[in-house]
């Protein structure tokens, strides 16, 4: 049998080599799975293999998942996010720079309703970027703007990767959820910040738009707003009852597609057909993301019965360094590896290895799985291999991907130094739990 270490190893070894070889995630997990029950246990293993996959596909906090990748699914095909998109650009008014604040914004709010960073980055990639260059503003700030608003869609509620992450690591969802609220205006305000800071030295930066600009009038004010009111709705049905404890996170995301196809009826989008394709691909989505789940839970418990965790928690202990230290270190390992592979691919591999030592350092969950969400996150947006780099590429064919590498950098270094200020002020991250 296989003992230690070397089983932490072997396994991760043979699931990362399985991935490179284009083989799904889902198609990795079982192959190692099927081949480690064998090695391990034999074919007695079996029944393990299928108590595992059962347990984890009836979780009552995984029906979450479908709830909110249908809310989003519903507000993207009734044409609602055309509403939003005219909106904010009204509200935003006569800044100069407007166009890299409005993506920035829009990016922002679009996270609310997709949770998918490669969706909003490819979106606004294709609607808003070329608008931006063709007006004059800088291709590389512009698309640095659009990178880093993306990149919040994982950390802004509602997040389909929190309820993966509550879900393996036995941390509350609905604390996890609120508590990515703060650092996601947080990280914002940044680049908002760095974009009037750029200005500032190089004016040339952001040309002044020839077309009318902003709103005219408290009339053009107070259309927007009444426009955005549906939106407003499904934001407070969702994380409103969840702070106030009403309901649960489940519940919650009931009311949230309840809420989108309230504001497809009013925009006069809601059909029969409309709501069937979002059903659909909502189904598609969800039972992809439940069977990697349900292959990963196996494979933490087979990394567990070898013996692997609990003798890679000893030796991470025996180094003799401090919290910080060991914070750097297991912050750094995904944040390499998200360029690489898939954010939810790394996250059911790493998450059951990383519990006993959090357990050990006594890290606050909370506080320590919001730093790593918004860590594999940046990783996605991170040259040479970021995964939000290429939807965004792929959306704007007119640049090269050197162009889009370089924008990417400054905004990486924003990510990394408001990561500083999520560590060094938990309070940031844990407040509005706290309320719970």
């Amino acid at each position: 049998m296989i003992e230690g270490i070397p089983a932490v190893l072997t396994g991760v070894g043979l699931l990362l080599l399985a991935m490179a070889t284009g083989m799904p995630v889902f198609v990795a997990f079982l192959v190692v799975n099927l081949g480690a029950t064998v090695f391990l246990l034999g074919p007695a293993g079996f029944g393990m293999f299928a108590g595992s996959f059962y347990e984890t596909a009836t979780s009552p906090s995984l029906v979450t998942i479908p709830l909110f990748i249908l809310m989003g699914e519903l507000l993207f095909r009734s044409r609602a996010v055309e509403v939003l998109f005219q909106s904010i650009d009204t509200l935003v008014g006569r800044v100069r720079g407007r166009q890299y604040i409005l993506s920035i914004l829009l990016a922002t709010v679009f996270s609310t309703l997709s949770g998918a960073a490669m969706g909003v980055a490819a979106m606004l990639g294709r609607s808003l970027l070329p608008g931006m260059i063709s007006r004059g503003y800088d291709a590389r700030l512009s698309i640095g703007t659009i990178l880093a608003g993306a990149s919040l869609a994982p950390l802004i509620p509602p997040s389909v990767l929190v309820i993966i992450i509550g879900t393996l690591a036995g941390v509350s969802i609905a604390g996890l959820l609120i508590a990515g609220i703060i650092p996601g205006l947080v990280f914002a305000g940044l680049f908002a910040a760095y974009v009037f800071f750029r200005i500032w030295r190089n004016p040339a930066l952001a040309p002044q738009d020839e077309e009318r600009v902003g709103p005219s009038g408290y009339r053009d004010v107070a259309f927007a707003l009444i426009r955005l009111l549906p939106f407003s709705i499904i934001i407070l049905l969702v994380m409103g009852l969840i702070l106030l404890g009403v309901a649960t996170p489940t519940e919650a995301g009931a009311m949230g597609v309840l809420g989108a196809l309230i504001t497809a009826a009013i925009y006069r989008n809601l059909s029969v057909r409309m709501v069937a394709e979002s059903v659909g691909e909502s189904a598609k989505i969800s039972a992809m993301i439940l069977i990697v789940m349900a292959s990963s839970k196996l494979f933490s418990q087979l990394l567990a019965f070898s013996g692997g965790a609990s003798a890679l928690t000893e030796w991470i202990v025996g180094l003799d360094v401090s919290s910080w230290t060991m914070l750097v270190l297991l912050m750094l390992l995904p944040f390499v590896l998200c360029m690489f592979i898939d954010q939810i691919a790394l996250m059911l591999i790493v998450i059951p290895i990383y519990l006993p030592i959090i357990q050990t350092f006594q890290y606050d969950p909370i506080w320590f799985w919001l730093l790593f969400l918004v860590n594999i996150t940046v990783g996605g947006m991170t040259p040479p291999f970021g995964y939000t780099l290429f939807a965004l590429k792929s959306a704007w064919t007119e640049g090269s991907l050197s162009t889009v590498f370089r924008a990417a950098w400054p905004f990486v270094a924003l990510f990394v130094f408001g990561m500083v200020l999520l560590a060094l002020l938990p309070g940031l991250t844990t407040f509005l739990p706290s309320l719970l």
